[in-house]
C-alpha cells in the first residue's frame, strides 16, 4: 500500500509542468563540475557550476540518467560519474582500481550508444573518451579547482559548447535513453505487485536517501540479501516482484519528498516523516500539517506557520472545510534507519477531515493558560517533543518517542507513557514547569487518565492531593519571592524534586520558612492575602501522602503551573488597572 501510494503520487506530480521530479530513467543530481567540450571532443573549459559561498558551495542540481546501485564493486553511470570514473584520475592511491573504473565508464557509454552514435553531443563525448582524456588529466594540475577535485573526487558530466544543457539532456539522447534497456520497448518478464501489470521486474531498487541516521549512500525499503530472506529459489528483490516503472516511480517520489528543502518532510524524533495529499487541492493541508509539526520553517514570514495551524483549528471548530475536498486521503510515512535498510516506523492514511478532527482533539487536550508572551496558535509537535529533551535539542529526544506521539495524535489514541515520564524527568532535572511541559502533562491526564478535574486554568475546586500540593508549593514560592526578591537558589531550585515526589520529607521545613518570609513582607495587606491563600489550599487538602505516584506528580506540576500563572495574570491585571500619571 505504501509503494502504491508513492507511485500514485509520482504519477500525479509528473503531469504537473511545475514539478521538479525526474522523468522515467533519470534522476536529479548535484553536479559541481562540467566538462565543456567542442565537437571534436577537446576540452574547452572545466566549468565550476557550484552555488553558494565558502564551504557551503553545492553543485547545481541537474537532470542526469539514473545512476546504478553501487556497492564495493565497480559500476559506472552513464554520461556522469566521479572524477575517477570519468577521467581516470587516481585520488586515493589505487591506480589499478581507477583504471578499471575508467574502463567501465567508457564501456558503459559504448554499450548504451554503440560505436558510432548519430547525435553530435554523443559523438563529441566519444571523441573525448578516445583521444583527450590524458591531456585533460594534465590540465587538471594547473586548474584553480584541480587540487580540490583531486581531494574530493566530485561528480562530473559533459556539455557541448554550443548547447545550454548537458549532453545527457539533449532531446535525442533523452529519447534514446527512454527507449533503451528498461524502457517501454523492453520485454516484460513478470507481473508487478504494485501496478498489477506485466513489466520488467527490478532486481535491485534505487536507493532511498535523506533518512536521518541512515547510510549516506542510501538504503532500501525492499531488499533481500541473505538466503534466509529468500523463498522459492528467488534471489534479491525478485522475492517481491516490482516492475521497473513502479520501482522508479516510488523511489523517485520518496527521494523527492525526503530531499533537501522539501516542505513535505520533517524530523519527528528519530523518524524522518514525509506526508502528501491524494490530490493537488490538498496542498493547503500539507502546509498546515508541516506547520503543526514544526512552525519554524518560514524565516521570511515567521507568523505564517502559526496562522496556518490556527486557521485549521478554527475550520474544524466551526465545522467548515479546510480545503476544497476534505474527503481526499492524506498519507503520513515515518522512516528510520536499520543498518543498510530503511524501516517503516509508522504509516497512517486517513481523510483530511478525520485528521483535522484528530488535530482538534489534540489541541483541545493541550489547551492551558498561556503566558502573555506566547502566541495564540497551538503548540507545534517539535516544540512539545523538544521540551522533553536535554537542552531542548532534537537529537536528545527519547528514541521512538516522536513516532509514538505522532501515531497517538493521528489515530486519537492515548499518549505514550514515555511522553509523561520524559516530561517529568526534565522538570525534576531543570526545576522548571514550562508552558509546553504543563500543556503536555495536562493533555496526558485528560486523554490517558480521563481526569476531568484538570481544566484550562486554575481550578480551586480540585481537591486532588497532587494538584493541591502543587498549588501549595507555588504559593510558598510566591511568599519567598515577595519577601526576598530574586535569589540565586529559591525553594523551587532546592526542594521541587523532593516536594513533588516525597512531600512529607520537606513540608515541615517549607512551612517554617514560610512564617519567616511572611514576617519580612513590608506590605501587611499582601502578607494577609497570601496567608489566606495558603490556608485555603491547605484546608482543601485531605492528607499529605508520603509518596506521590507518577500520575500524582503530573497533577502536582499542573497545579503548580496553574497557581503560578494565576499570580502572573493577577499582577498583569493590576498593572493594567493602574491610572496613567502625567510626567
Amino acid at each position: 500500500m505504501i509503494l502504491q501510494a508513492l507511485t500514485d503520487y509520482y504519477a500525479r506530480k509528473a503531469t504537473d509542468p511545475r514539478t521538479s521530479l525526474a522523468p522515467e530513467g533519470f534522476e536529479v543530481k548535484a553536479i559541481p563540475f562540467v566538462l565543456v567540450i567542442d565537437a571534436g571532443g577537446r576540452l574547452l573549459q572545466l566549468a565550476d557550476r557550484r552555488e553558494g559561498v565558502g564551504k557551503k558551495k553545492e553543485g547545481k542540481a541537474e537532470l542526469v540518467p539514473q545512476g546504478v546501485k553501487k556497492t564495493s564493486g565497480v559500476a559506472a553511470n552513464l554520461l556522469w560519474d566521479t572524477a575517477e570514473y570519468v577521467l581516470g584520475v587516481d585520488t586515493r592511491g589505487k591506480p589499478e582500481r581507477v583504471a578499471e573504473q575508467h574502463l567501465a565508464f567508457v564501456q558503459r557509454f559504448v554499450d548504451a550508444f554503440g560505436g558510432d552514435p548519430e547525435d553530435a553531443g554523443l559523438r563529441a563525448v566519444k571523441a573525448f573518451l578516445e583521444k583527450h582524456v590524458p591531456s585533460t588529466r594534465e590540465e587538471l594540475s594547473s586548474h584553480p579547482a584541480g587540487a580540490e577535485i583531486m581531494e574530493t573526487n566530485p561528480l562530473l558530466s559533459f556539455e557541448l559548447h554550443t548547447d545550454p544543457v548537458l549532453v545527457c539532456q539533449r532531446p535525442a539522447v533523452v529519447a534514446a535513453l527512454q527507449a533503451g534497456q528498461g524502457g517501454p520497448g523492453a520485454p516484460a518478464d513478470g507481473i508487478c505487485l504494485v501496478s498489477g501489470e506485466a513489466d520488467v521486474i527490478e532486481r535491485l531498487h534505487p536507493s532511498i536517501k535523506g533518512v536521518w541516521g541512515a547510510q549516506t549512500s542510501g538504503g532500501n525499503i525492499v531488499s533481500f540479501n541473505l538466503y534466509a530472506f529468500c523463498s522459492y529459489g528467488k534471489a534479491q528483490s525478485f522475492n517481491a516482484p516490482i516492475g521497473s516503472r513502479a520501482a522508479f516511480a516510488y523511489t523517485t517520489a520518496l527521494n523527492h519528498l525526503l530531499g533537501k528543502g522539501s516542505r513535505q518532510r520533517i524530523q519527528v524524533g528519530d523518524a524522518s516523516t514525509v506526508f502528501w495529499a491524494e490530490k493537488e487541492s490538498g496542498a493547503p493541508f500539507e502546509t498546515a500539517f508541516l506547520d503543526f509539526l514544526d512552525a519554524r520553517r518560514d524565516d521570511r514570514d515567521p507568523d505564517r506557520g502559526t496562522q496556518a495551524v490556527a486557521s485549521l483549528y478554527a475550520c474544524v471548530r466551526d465545522g467548515r472545510p479546510f480545503t476544497t475536498d476534505d474527503q481526499q486521503r492524506f498519507h503520513v510515512l515515518g522512516l528510520s534507519p536499520n543498518a543498510a535498510r530503511i524501516a517503516v516506523r509508522f504509516w497512517h492514511v486517513a481523510r483530511i477531515r478525520e485528521l483535522a478532527t484528530a488535530f482538534q482533539r489534540h489541541f483541545d487536550d493541550l489547551e492551558i493558560d498561556r503566558p502573555a508572551y506566547e502566541a495564540a496558535a497551538p503548540l507545534s509537535l517539535y516544540r512539545l517533543l523538544s521540551s522533553t529533551a536535554l537542552q531542548g535539542k532534537a537529537e536528545n529526544i527519547a528514541p521512538k518517542l516522536g513516532g509514538d506521539v505522532m501515531r497517538a495524535i493521528l489515530k486519537a489514541l492515548p499518549y505514550p507513557e514515555t511522553l509523561m515520564q520524559s516530561t517529568l524527568r526534565r522538570i525534576r532535572a531543570e526545576r522548571e514547569v514550562s508552558f509546553p511541559r504543563a500543556a503536555l502533562l495536562k493533555a496526558y491526564l485528560i486523554r490517558n487518565r480521563q481526569d476531568k478535574e484538570v481544566t484550562v486554568s486554575l481550578n480551586p475546586e480540585n481537591i486532588d492531593s497532587g494538584y493541591r500540593l502543587g498549588r501549595l508549593f507555588a504559593a510558598l514560592e510566591r511568599v519567598q519571592e515577595r519577601a526576598q526578591g530574586n535569589l540565586n537558589a529559591s525553594i523551587r531550585d532546592r526542594y521541587y524534586g523532593a516536594f513533588s515526589t516525597t512531600p512529607t520529607t520537606v513540608l515541615p521545613t517549607l512551612m517554617r520558612l514560610k512564617n519567616h518570609h511572611l514576617a519580612k513582607l513590608p506590605n501587611r495587606g499582601e502578607a494577609v492575602n497570601l496567608e489566606k491563600l495558603l490556608a485555603e489550599i491547605v484546608d482543601g487538602l485531605a492528607d499529605v501522602p508520603a509518596r506521590l505516584s507518577l500520575t500524582e506528580q503530573c497533577r502536582f506540576a499542573v497545579g503548580y503551573y496553574h497557581q503560578r500563572q494565576s499570580f502572573f495574570n493577577r499582577a498583569e491585571a493590576q498593572a493594567a488597572d493602574q491610572p496613567a500619571t502625567a510626567e
